[in-house]
């Protein structure tokens, strides 16, 4: 059996409570007091589905299975889709996720009753409840944390009895985009059975025409039938069990599921549900916030539920709409799209402690190795650099590359300058810097040297790439031939590349010290970093702001590729040069763009690094948070768990912002609204924990997971600080800044002295 499940989790669960224990502050107690009174609504069958985009319906996961609630109460339907099932073909429309199956549950009866389901984050559990007349069906289901399966457990209230059935299927063909020649359907190899001992199974494949065979599985058992019917009675509970598995899990993954529900007993039950809740307990008490705002504290641990129940299968990140596909095909593909789209979703797990959501990330990067060294010589003619198009998929899969297809239907994205060789480029080189930010946000918050030596090749790459690719000019280097927007060929300095370059070049640097490697580039590297142009600017009703090209685009009318030089590539931040920052929030000020399609996961942290009004920021954070349908997803908006990056991210930033080497607690936050936090990660791999009452910090904690130097601003301005060292005891400092020493392992205190 190959990465067996439960193996994984056991692995994972040791390393973050290794890394990520609790370390002091607020008590930990305190995470369900907080997170246990947010509960999720639906108080009407969901619509948006199935759709090729983002659904409006309860989601469950574990991080390797989704499963997505939709129908009525007498015809539920639950679409099953997993990480690790995709068509894997490098060629353009041809490499997409997919879902595995469906299951069907179906009770006659309950045609016109009520509809209510409600989605506990805390402990993971959802609850349907069917109301009509004096008769209540009503079903609990979870995605187990520690297993690939659903378990379902049906009961009524009332009198007599209800008849059902339950089964699993394939998706019909209206649930297909069959529109050829452009919308193409591919062959597959399917197999569906029903045992004699009631359990029925299927299994979907790929394996003609693809780069990588892939299989999905699921088996369904139903406590007590061989045919899938059953009758609920009162005080009589009916379970559903059905199982999941791909060939990237277990060498026969139909067996394996077979297995699993012909296995399943009360007392491997009872074990699933303790090991489910406590995987859950702890992923709460990595962190978490105390906010005054019930709309954006909720929207808070949706969005962390989100990823939880998506990202967790290392081989596998999510697609675009995380682990719930429900029609084939997805928009975009589903893919991991380059400019912007596969790296959002992680952003705020970084601050939020969650690094094993983040993890799967790395791999379909470094997956792209190869194929960014091809583009790279290819294209500009750069040996040893990376050089990425817009469209990637699992196990370094392409989902962009030209073919024959591409040259029949596609031409006019060839004549315009869009696809290089076989790459579609869209004019912009900087994808793989953009792939660099999450490499580069993990490194300065952990410092993790096992973790810095596995990126370092595709961050070196990079570097390599642009180091070569620049044309120096005097005393500065220049960008030419790139696009700030999709088709906007051959502009010159494009102000997101000049921002991605120099994150780049200081990321590569720092990471090649811990390293101890390449010392004769550093150099190099550095004084690339410091004499790139100068970012464009330009006047936008009587204000100085930035422009989005030296030569070519000026301004663009939504999305806020403008203002991404300050989040996510951290260029700007409180601590600038005046000047800048003042036409940083000019250009805040300009954009506006609180509600984008795109960049509001960009514009919102933007905002707080350069000390945005904090009021503001949380008015329309609350109107962002209320503008979502209740899975959190942004209602009317295509995208997916990108969003779910902006509520966490922002607050995150707001109450606790390490940036540009010096760590600052509520640097953006109103004061007279009271608030806490516990262990927000950030920059020098410092977990940081903080209470403010009645306008006054009262608490401050900082664990020092790597002993590197702290920078902290003094939070309570004008007055003396007592330090206090576990180990070294009690001393009292003074100053705006305050720089220390710290140990790997402490956690040190920070408290204002009273004045005599």
């Amino acid at each position: 059996m190959k990465n067996k499940l439960i193996a994984f989790l056991c692995v994972c669960t040791v390393l973050s409570l290794s890394a990520c224990s609790n370390k002091g502050g607020l008590p930990e107690s305190r995470a369900e007091n907080i997170i246990g009174k947010h509960t999720v609504r639906f108080t009407a069958p969901p619509k948006r589905i199935p759709v090729p985009h983002s659904v409006d319906a309860p989601l469950l996961g574990n991080g390797f299975t989704g499963v997505a609630l939709s129908g009525t109460p007498e015809a539920q339907v639950f679409y099953v889709a997993r990480n690790d099932f995709w068509r894997l073909k490098s060629a353009l429309d041809e490499s997409f996720p997919l879902v595995l199956g469906k299951i069907k549950l179906d009770i006659p009866q309950l045609k016109d009753a009520s509809y209510l389901v409600e989605q506990r984050l805390y402990d993971a559990v959802s609850t349907a409840r069917f109301t009509k007349g004096d008769m209540t069906v009503s079903y609990t289901a979870f995605v187990p944390a520690t297993e690939d399966m659903l378990i379902v457990d049906l009961n009524m209230e009332g009198n007599g009895s209800v008849e059902g059935s339950a089964g699993i299927s394939f998706l019909e063909k209206a649930e297909q985009i069959d529109n050829p020649p452009l919308e193409r359907i591919f062959p597959d190899v399917r197999t569906h059975e029903m045992k004699p001992n009631g359990v029925e199974c299927l299994s979907r494949a790929f394996v003609d025409s693809v780069d990588i065979s892939t299989r999905g599985a699921m088996a369904l058992r139903v406590d007590g039938a061989t045919d899938g019917r059953f009758t609920l009675e009162p005080g009589k509970t009916v379970r559903l069990v059905c199982a999941f598995s791909s060939n990237f899990k277990s060498d026969d993954c139909l067996a394996a599921v077979i297995k699993q529900v012909e296995d399943f007993t009360p007392a491997r039950l009872a074990e699933i549900q303790k090991s489910h809740k406590e995987w859950w307990r702890q992923y709460w008490e990595k962190s978490y916030v105390s906010i005054p705002d019930s709309v954006i504290e909720k929207q808070y641990y949706l969005s962390l539920y989100g990823m939880a129940s998506c990202s967790r299968d290392m081989d596998f990140p999510p697609s675009i709409f995380g682990t719930w596909i429900t029609k084939e095909r997805p928009f975009w593909n589903g893919d991991y799209h380059l400019n912007y789209n596969h790296m959002a979703p992680y952003y705020a797990l970084y601050s939020a402690n969650r690094i094993e959501q983040a993890d799967p990330y790395i791999s379909s990067m470094l997956a792209q190795i190869e194929r960014g060294n091809y583009y790279s010589e290819k294209v500009t003619g750069i040996p040893g650099g990376i050089l990425l198009p817009v469209g990637a998929g699992p196990l370094g899969i392409e989902t962009t590359r030209r073919t024959s297809f591409m040259d029949t239907y596609y031409t006019d994205w060839i004549k315009s300058g869009n696809i290089e060789d076989e790459g579609m480029f869209w004019g912009q080189k900087s994808n793989s810097a953009y792939a660099v930010v999450n490499m580069s946000m993990q490194f300065y918050r952990t410092w993790d040297e096992a973790y810095t030596r596995r990126v370092y090749p595709f961050v070196k790459g990079v570097a390599t790439f642009w180091e070569n690719y620049l044309t120096r000019e005097g005393d500065r280097y220049v960008i030419y031939n790139d696009a700030i927007h999709e088709g906007t060929v051959g502009t010159m300095n494009p102000i997101l590349s000049l921002g991605l370059v120099r994150m780049v070049m200081q990321t590569v640097s720092d990471m090649s010290v811990l390293l101890g490697v390449d010392e004769e580039k550093r150099t190099q590297w550095q004084f690339i970093g410091e004499h790139l142009a100068d970012y464009p600017l330009q006047e936008r009703n009587g204000k100085t702001v930035f422009r989005y090209t030296e030569k070519g685009c000026d301004w663009w009318g939504d999305n806020t590729l403008g203002i991404q030089l300050v989040y996510p590539a951290g260029r700007i931040g409180l601590n600038s040069d005046p000047k800048l920052l003042e036409v940083a929030y000019n250009t805040i000020d300009e954009m506006q763009r609180w509600l984008d399609s795109n960049g509001s996961n960009s514009f919102f942290p933007a905002a707080v690094r350069i000390g945005y009004h904090p009021d503001s920021i949380l008015v329309h954070l609350n109107a962002y948070s209320r503008h979502t349908y209740p899975n959190g997803f942004q209602a009317g908006n295509p995208h997916g768990i990108e969003n779910w990056s902006t509520v966490p991210n922002t607050i995150n930033e707001m109450l606790c912002m390490g940036h540009q080497d010096i760590v600052r607690v509520f640097p953006v936050w109103p004061r007279d609204k009271d608030t806490s936090f516990h262990q927000i990660r950030v920059e020098g791999a410092f977990l940081v924990s903080g209470e403010l009452k009645g306008g006054v910090v009262t608490s401050l904690e900082l664990f020092s997971e790597k002993g590197r130097d702290l920078t902290l601003q003094n939070p309570w301005k004008g007055k003396s600080v007592e330090i206090t060292d576990p180990v070294a005891g009690k001393k009292i400092v003074e100053g705006d800044i305050i720089k220390m020493k710290t140990k790997p392992g402490r956690t040190y205190r920070f408290a204002q002295v009273e004045q005599e």
